[in-house]
């Protein structure tokens, strides 16, 4: 049985944005270029913020990334996932200006996801964060799911020698 991934628009980005001039941006473009060619292994998912959240910029990029993501299943933005989200802000979890990162943490909960796989590690992938969440959300009998980066997910694949 395949994991089921929800993709955060951080990893959208990374695999269609332009050549990044920084080592860390270039890396986390490889990284998610050799993620990408290995997604046949899971089965994906992505919601209403992610689609909203890609069609924002830039209208080239957009268009980019919307074509990234076509055809992937939509998640629907439950009420229990808004309500979720507003919790995890409320209880100052999640800041407020991260209202949407909270949504995605939320929308990936709620239809049982295995993994939500970001390159956002300030608000979403964030042991602290994920520590807290991880307890709000058993509080209310929900589970959270694992929240990672593309290069965690590969497992080591591209190590390289290491």
């Amino acid at each position: 049985m395949k994991r089921k991934i929800y993709l955060e628009t951080s990893v959208i980005s990374y695999l269609t944005a332009r050549p990044s001039k920084t080592i860390i941006g270039a890396a986390h473009q490889q990284i998610t270029a050799s993620w990408w060619e290995a997604r046949g292994e899971f089965e994906l998912f992505v919601s209403d913020v992610v689609l909203d959240e890609c069609a924002d910029g830039n209208t080239e990029a957009a268009q980019r990334r919307a074509n990234a993501i076509k055809g992937i299943p939509l998640l629907e933005v439950t009420a229990s996932a808004v309500e979720i989200a507003r919790e995890l802000i409320s209880r100052s979890i999640v800041p407020k200006k991260a209202a949407q990162d909270a949504l995605h943490i939320a929308v990936a909960t709620i239809h049982g996801m295995d993994c939500l796989l970001t390159w956002n590690c300030r608000h979403i992938a964030n042991i602290d964060i994920q520590r807290n969440v991880a307890h709000y959300l058993e509080s209310v009998g929900l589970l959270l799911p694992i929240m990672c980066t593309p290069e965690e997910l590969l497992g080591g694949e591209d190590d390289e020698g290491i």
